[in-house]
């Protein structure tokens, strides 16, 4: 549904060239929630921005359903007629809700329908449904210096989605908000994207926001993208810096905890295998004793995650067969330490 490649953007200040994006590729499937986190100059807010065309690319290619919007009449100062009528599939919405003062909420709704020409009966019809849309029904006459932020919000979202687009981008849209609103706002847009079938992507610096809502996320450093994929193959990718913050391994206790000797494993699961009593059934079916150094369970995408670390007596030798049948019920394993032996501190592989 969105895909860029090799998309740059280089601005100039004072004589001096500074980079923002560096060949970023980037692809949305359609019907996903997509995320991409990191600090701030990351880029993320450029990317987003290049993406409807509010920046036009240095180079590189933005196409979203279909259509190469870099390949379309325009500029960031005016935009052709194709690339308008593109930008009206587009949704977005903003962190600091962007709404006129002067405007009732509704006012403040129907105004990309007064731009597209539809009529007031229209725009009023439309407008009412969108409110009703995104809780806001009995607010359609207030003001918006008479809402709370998580409401302003919410009219920026009913806004956005005035033109019935097909893509909603969401530009750090609960950065401003407090947590219980935040969680609110999120759930609205996982709402509006099974419901409406919306691709949405949004930018945030809070891992939370992918943790809670995401399907897929990106991981933005320094103009790149560095990092990229389902929150599920991520999850499953030890070396994945995104799967470390997501779901901190720090959490579940010391990996040199537990006896003297012994074997540690971390046990990734998901989903089904969430709720398999795999400990007890490998305790009983092999007769070994184990050591629980820590545990946690979290739901990350919608889908239930949980890592454990354990201990179990012996070298990785001894314990061949218990490891087989651990990854034989879905789970990941993988050797964190084998105490006593020669082992590489970094990577946790015996040499």
């Amino acid at each position: 549904m969105i895909t860029t490649k090799d998309l740059t953007k280089v601005y100039t200040s004072r004589g001096r060239q500074v980079s923002a994006l560096r060949g970023v590729d980037l692809h949305v499937r359609e019907g996903e929630v997509y995320g991409v986190v990191g600090t701030s100059g990351a880029g993320k807010s450029t990317l987003i921005r290049c993406v409807n065309m509010l920046e036009r690319p240095t180079s590189g290619t933005v196409t979203v359903d279909g259509v190469e919007l870099t390949a379309l009449r325009g500029s960031e100062h005016r935009a052709g007629r194709e690339l308008r009528e593109a930008r009206r599939r587009i949704g977005m919405v903003f962190q600091h809700f962007n709404l006129l003062s002067s405007r009732t909420v509704q006012e403040n709704v129907e105004l990309p329908l007064e731009i597209t020409g539809l009529d007031r009966t229209g725009r009023r019809r439309k407008a009412a449904e969108l409110l009703e849309l995104v809780g806001l029904g009995g607010k359609a006459r207030a003001y918006p210096g008479q809402l709370s932020g998580g409401q302003k919000q919410r009219v920026g979202i009913a806004r956005a989605l005035a033109g019935d687009p097909k893509v909603l981008l969401s530009d750090e849209a609960t950065s401003a908000l407090d947590p219980e609103t935040t969680r609110s706002i999120l759930e609205l847009l996982r709402t509006l994207n099974q419901e409406l079938g919306l691709t949405v992507l949004l930018i945030t610096h809070e891992m939370d926001v992918i943790k809670s809502v995401c399907d897929s996320a990106a991981l933005m450093r320094d103009g790149r993208i560095v990092e990229a994929g389902t929150l599920t193959d991520l999850l499953a990718d030890d070396s994945s810096q995104l799967a470390r913050e997501l779901f901190p391994l720090g959490d579940l206790g010391d990996p040199g905890a537990g006896r003297p000797d012994g074997t540690v494993l971390e046990i990734t699961f998901q989903g089904d295998t969430s709720t398999q009593p795999f400990i007890s059934q490998l305790a009983r079916t092999y007769q070994v004793d184990i050591n629980i150094l820590g545990a946690a369970v979290e739901t990350i995408g919608g889908r239930q995650v949980g890592r454990m670390r354990v201990q179990l007596p012996g070298g990785h030798q001894d314990n061949v067969v218990p490891i087989g049948y651990l990854r034989e019920q879905g789970l990941q394993v993988d050797v964190v330490t084998e105490t006593g032996a020669n082992t590489d501190s970094t990577t946790g592989v015996v040499a």
